[in-house]
């Protein structure tokens, strides 16, 4: 990993015991003690997780709104300040750019969240889309720490320390305070399917904040988590993971992902008229969730069967620790998205597998 790039908490992870391993060119915990019991204590207490390994950029000036809404499948008009958006960004075939989070923090003012494996790309994207609009786009990665509170206990834990009250902060929602004296933008999105926050602090203040939340949660059950738990707990809420339910080819009509995309929306924005075309004449492929019964995982690459044919290709599968049975998710013919007579093929035996519309679990992260 001599090339791999740090977080603002590469030092706090490893000296609380992180098991650092090159993840889309950064070196991030895996886990700290167990995937299993990380992703547990989220369900029930709280997990902490790095995630400063996503990109930041702000994007101003007076025709923000509309070169956000033109490089976007969502609406951004319809936001107010304080406000989060999820969105798609799309090529002109409909394939995804990427998905990302959009804050307004004020008229002509926002805050966009990228994936961390592709801020590069979206950069060189959204640059040579920014041409055409009276706007400003500037990559602030590297000013950035990004810490995810997430868990039922999250806000007990931040009770105490928050400047401002966070019992008024809805979802989808974030506001700018102090946690513990370090200034922070406090965003109640998630990834996990839990209540949670995430906030974006100074790099250079990050492992202070991390360590305040560390402490004043260990008597409420806080743990430390890594991407293994993280990636666990997403698909267990039937959330979509950049470079598997979605991608360059696969775009939000195959991945059920339509409503991201606002075709009410005023004007043209890129994808469109491939996203219309798509979803009138119906997609040759579609993502669908599964349950094994068993725990043995069907890993990316596995391939999906109907009648001895395969029909599709296993595109997330992990051990889901509260069903205790392996999960996951796959693109498949359309014409095979519906049948109950699914399998995947392990290694030449064909095990049955069974449909599930997500989340695999009662969550409620608006609670």
């Amino acid at each position: 990993m001599s090339d791999a790039k740090r977080t603002p908490l590469y030092d706090f992870n490893v000296a609380h015991g992180g098991r650092m391993v090159d993840f889309a060119g950064w070196e991030m915990p895996v886990q700290y003690a167990s995937i299993v019991e990380e992703h547990k204590a989220t369900r029930t207490a709280a997990g902490l997780f790095d995630v400063s390994h996503m990109g930041e950029a702000t994007v101003e000036g007076p025709g923000a709104e509309a070169f956000l809404n033109y490089v976007l499948t969502n609406d951004v008009s319809s936001m107010e300040d304080g406000k989060a958006l999820y969105s798609l960004m799309c090529h002109p075939s409909g394939g995804v750019v990427d998905d990302l989070l959009v804050y307004r923090k004020k008229e002509g003012s926002y805050l966009l969240c990228l994936n961390a494996s592709n801020v590069d790309k979206d950069m060189a994207w959204l640059s040579e889309q920014a041409e055409a609009f009276d706007v400003s786009l500037v990559d602030v990665s590297d000013q950035y720490g990004l810490i995810a509170l997430q868990g039922p206990r999250t806000f007990g834990i931040l009770d105490e320390l928050s400047s401002v009250d966070l019992s008024k902060l809805g979802y989808y929602r974030f506001v700018e305070g102090e946690i513990g004296g370090v200034p922070c933008i406090v965003s109640r999105t998630g990834y996990t399917g839990e209540v949670g926050v995430e906030l974006f602090v100074a790099a250079e203040r990050a492992a202070e904040l991390a360590e305040t939340l560390l402490d004043a949660g260990a008597s409420k059950g806080l743990v430390l988590a890594g991407l293994g738990a993280r990636d666990s707990l997403r698909l267990e809420a039937g959330y979509s993971l950049y470079g598997h339910e979605i991608d360059d080819e696969v775009g939000p009509v195959e991945a059920n992902l339509m409503w991201t995309v606002s075709l009410k929306k005023e004007g043209d924005f890129i994808g469109r008229s491939a996203i219309e075309a798509k979803k009138a004449q119906g997609a040759d492929k579609k993502v669908v969730f599964f349950k094994t019964g068993g725990r043995r995982i069907a890993r990316p690459g596995t391939e999906i069967v109907l009648d001895g044919a395969k029909v599709g290709t296993v595109v997330s599968g992990t051990f889901s620790p509260i069903l205790n049975e392996a999960i996951g998710s796959a693109l498949v013919d359309a014409s095979a998205a519906k049948s109950e007579a699914l399998a995947v093929d392990l290694r030449g035996k064909v095990f049955p597998i069974e449909r599930t519309r997500p989340p695999f679990l009662p969550l409620n992260p608006q609670a």
